[in-house]
């Protein structure tokens, strides 16, 4: 019968001194500390796999890892041997399950899935989504493990936004959230999208109305003040041309040189800088591309039509056509750069009597054929044309008094 180990005592383990080879001491139940030449101290346990070969588990070096400590994770190893799992083979497990757990925090799988699908979106969108979740979400909950992530977790991230009254940044930042986790859903990484449990817990999107003139009259003061404006070079371009192509601010303040054809008198915008996310051609009247012609001597050299005026590399503020505007005399409540396209929308249809299918393309909003089917963008493109020239046309008469 082999001889039973007497157990160690604590003064025996801090008295162990090195030797020229290492050797170990029994504590029984197959666990021993082994001692090293170097003076290392580390706790094992030697056991017989399931087929009957020899291994080892490794609980840690002392004094990290007390005599008593030990004793716990023995018995714990001998209850696994007890239920038909290996020691060594668990640990290693649960070791890969932290790591896999660090590098798929809810922060490393959103950086992924912004990098992996930045071509979907304009630059300006990929900037102010990861602001968002730089500023609002990773300090919440950026280095969780996104597979534990729960709603009550996303919750605590987009209270503080709506605490500060940003109900609709809220919103937009629950549905980033909800992209990220699905993006996790699809690698594997996360069982499923938790926002979707959040249902009405945010506060309603208030209601709101882009303020606008649709007066002829009003339209007329409005346009020859816009012509007296006397601000940075960039922003009198870009305040001139917007109610001529009425599209949004965002697609019109990062308007790039390579989407515009001077000579054939085109804007074509990509689908990742739209709403509808389908690309978009604005055909440019004669007076817009004038506009445009002012500006390339100054701007051509660069990727945007109106660069911010502090770096080439990024494109006009979003603010820029609202505070000249403001400049103007014309507060939020009258007029702003989004109100050029109901602008356009009312007074093409009830003075100008255009074509309300040629007028809602224009806009960009989705138009279906008698079929059902949404409308190429090409579509009616020379009626477009010419109903574009019409109203800059309609423009100049209105700011001329003709």
């Amino acid at each position: 019968m082999p001889r039973l180990a007497t157990p160690l005592t604590d003064t025996q383990v801090k008295a162990a001194k090195p030797r020229e080879k290492t050797y170990t001491l029994a504590d029984g139940g197959g666990m021993y500390l082994e001692v090293a030449p170097t003076g290392l101290k580390v706790w094992r346990m030697a056991y017989r796999q399931a087929d009957g070969k020899s291994n080892r588990v490794t609980f840690g070096s002392y004094p990290a890892v007390s005599l008593s400590d030990a004793r716990e994770r023995r018995a714990l190893a001998r209850k696994q041997r007890a239920e038909g799992i290996d020691p060594a083979a668990a640990k290693r497990q649960l070791k890969q399950a932290a790591v896999a757990a660090e590098f798929h925090s809810f922060e490393s799988v959103a950086r992924d899935w912004l990098r992996k699908t930045a071509a979907d979106r304009a630059q300006t969108t990929q900037d102010k989504n990861t602001a968002w979740l730089e500023k609002n979400v990773f300090p919440v909950i950026g280095g969780m493990p996104i597979a534990d992530i729960s709603p009550r977790d996303v919750l605590r991230a987009l209270h503080v936004v709506e605490a500060r009254g940003a109900i609709e940044s809220a919103h937009k930042i629950k549905q980033l959230c909800g992209q990220v986790l699905r993006f996790g859903v699809a690698n594997g990484l996360t069982q499923r999208d938790v926002t979707a449990d959040l249902g009405d817990a945010l506060s309603a999107i208030p209601q709101r109305h882009y303020a606008a003139i649709t007066e002829p009259k009003d339209a007329s003061r409005l346009l020859k003040a816009i012509y007296t404006y006397d601000g940075h070079p960039y922003c009198v371009a870009a305040l001139r041309l917007a109610p001529l192509v009425f599209q949004r601010p965002g697609e019109l303040r990062s308007m790039e040189w390579a989407e515009v054809d001077l000579e054939n008198a085109e804007w074509r915008i990509p689908g990742t800088k739209m709403k509808m996310r389908q690309d978009h051609v604005v055909p440019l009247a004669t007076q817009a591309v004038a506009i445009l012609r002012t500006v390339e001597p100054m701007t051509s050299h660069g990727k945007y039509v109106f660069p911010s005026i502090r770096s080439d590399d990024r494109c006009m503020s979003e603010n820029t056509i609202n505070a000249a505007l403001r400049n103007l005399g014309y507060t939020k409540e009258m007029m702003t750069g989004h109100g050029f396209r109901a602008m356009a929308r009312t007074i093409m249809d009830e003075v100008l009597n255009e074509r309300v299918d040629l007028i809602e393309h224009q806009l960009a909003h989705a138009v279906k054929d008698p079929n059902g089917r949404a409308y190429n963008r090409t579509k009616h493109l020379p009626a477009r044309h010419k109903m574009m020239q019409r109203w800059a046309d309609y423009l100049d008469s209105l700011r001329l008094g003709t």
